[in-house]
């Protein structure tokens, strides 16, 4: 069984660990704990990746911001993590991202060699981690002419560049869907629209969104991974959240770009907004990184977020980018742990915490490092309620569809499907076509802008537990960032929906 159930329906009354929360730490935390013998009740009261989880830069980071700032372990925990997630357990959803800081007038020659010295210290870390070069080639400083061929848009006084790279996601959705998916492989019970409305160390009570049940679930270990909102539960958890803020830009707004641009913020040094090029063929632009005091299900996006990220990013531009060219944007909220000095400047470092009454919760850290928090969350868990379970498995175990790029390569699939699924690609066009599609019917775009096909809708609904159109286009796929492609999208949606459903 690898599919997400939509609703409480079949959840046991009792379980070894039950999970809340399926952002990305969560479901790390089902799949660690499945693999690991245990049995596993994982829930969200919204959906998977409803959180923070879907709305981050697209990034697997190397750590490097954390070398700056003279925190080791974290930007060491960083490279070594992206390097697992590069080669290991999900390289069909990971690939190496160029990306450049253009060398303008702006930039003096001292702030030049310490971006070349950061790179540099960037590669020791792929070194550290013992990710291959082949994964991850060496940066390197270089002239205007190849800046300009990499970024056409960028200005013209440019006197060259400083080229690196990281890691980019096709789309940190997918990355969460896999984990949980492949969780439920190993035996979890993964369930959307399922809200707990009390929680302890010994279990909770649901409630079916659907259908408005209420049941209790008893569990011998609880783990509560709701991010922004752990506090929500357990009482006692004081967070700082942050906000960060991308817009979203169609290709045509920048034109030839190969490449990531890296604009430096006036005033900081170790701080960025990235141009991220999409594999849809738009643009992500981000991110802010501003303190919020209140925590709603999904974050609006203020408008001087957007006059700040088009202003910096523009500086490195030929041609400034105005508000015309968002069609999009969206913000996501960053679970810091509390402490002095501004959120832009707090570690990134995770956190096992554990209740009164039990509950374990884990809180703080990143996208990239999420395994980790899971393994440690999991044996803060399993040594609190002395649970009989294998070691940790996940640092070498592959998400549903992962394959090494050579095999990727051989999978007889559409490219976009490969690059999405890894090798389930075939499986979802044999899905779509079992329910009666013909092969053009499954694999025709949404339209020239949007590259999205029935095929994966209708996988959406039938394996990753879509239960509506809004789960269709804002979390299976990305069509719902950009409002009017979402409105182009929504018929498809709704015939996803009743094709699976009937």
């Amino acid at each position: 069984m690898t599919r997400i159930v939509a609703g409480s329906a079949d959840i046991p009354d009792s379980t070894d660990v039950l999970v809340v929360g399926l952002g990305v730490t969560g479901a790390g935390v089902a799949l660690d704990a499945a693999s690991r013998g245990l049995d596993v009740v994982a829930v969200d009261a919204f959906d998977v990746a409803w959180g923070t989880s879907r709305f981050s830069s697209k990034l697997v980071h190397g750590g490097l911001r954390y070398l700056a700032k003279g925190q080791v372990g974290i930007a060491k925990e960083s490279a070594v993590e992206r390097g697992i997630l590069m080669e290991r357990t999900a390289p069909h959803l990971v690939r190496a991202l160029p990306m450049v800081i253009p060398l303008t007038p702006e930039i003096t020659g001292f702030q030049a060699w310490l971006a070349r010295r950061g790179v540099g210290a960037g590669d020791w870390l792929r070194l550290l981690a013992r990710t291959r070069r082949e994964t991850l080639p060496k940066p390197r400083r270089i002239s205007a002419t190849e800046t300009r061929t990499l970024a056409q848009v960028v200005r013209h006084d440019v006197r060259g560049g400083v080229l690196s790279w990281d890691g980019q996601l096709e789309d940190d959705a997918r990355l969460v869907l896999g984990i949980a998916r492949t969780a439920a492989s190993y035996g979890a019970r993964v369930h959307t629209r399922t809200r707990v409305l009390e929680l302890t160390g010994t279990g909770a009570l649901l409630r079916d969104e659907l259908t408005g049940e209420e049941r209790r679930i008893t569990a011998k270990a609880v783990i509560n991974a709701t991010g922004v909102w752990a506090g929500h539960l357990v009482p006692g958890i004081t967070l700082k959240p942050s906000r960060g803020t991308h817009v979203v830009l169609r290709k045509a707004s920048l034109p030839g770009v190969r490449c990531a641009i890296m604009a430096p913020v006036p005033g900081s040094s170790n701080r960025f907004v990235f141009a991220l090029p999409q594999p849809d063929e738009t643009f992500y632009v981000g991110l802010t990184d501003d303190e919020v005091d209140e925590i709603p299900d999904v974050p609006s996006v203020p408008e001087e977020d957007v006059d700040f990220l088009l202003e910096v990013i523009s500086r490195a531009l030929e041609k400034p980018l105005t508000r015309d060219d968002v069609v999009g944007a969206y913000a996501g909220l960053r679970p810091l742990l509390d402490s002095d000095g501004s959120t832009a400047d707090l570690s990134r470092k995770h956190a096992v915490l554990t209740s009164e009454t039990g509950v374990v919760t884990i809180v703080g850290g990143k996208l990239t490092t999420y395994r980790q928090m899971a393994q440690d969350a999991v044996d803060a868990a399993i040594a609190r309620a002395h649970l009989a379970a294998g070691p940790c498995r996940t640092r070498n175990l592959p998400l549903l569809g992962a394959a090494s790029r050579e095999e990727l390569a051989k999978v007889d699939g559409p490219s976009r499907l490969v690059r999405r699924f890894g090798t389930e690609a075939p499986d979802v066009l044999a899905n779509a076509l079992a329910l009666g599609l013909s092969e053009e019917e499954a694999l025709t775009p949404v339209s020239a802008q949007i590259p999205a096909t029935l095929a994966e809708l209708v996988f959406g609904v039938t394996h990753e537990g879509a239960a509506d159109v809004d789960d269709l286009l804002d979390r299976r796929t990305r069509i719902g960032l950009i409002p009017a492609d979402r409105e182009a999208a929504r018929p498809l949606a709704e015939r996803a929906l009743a094709l699976a459903h009937r």
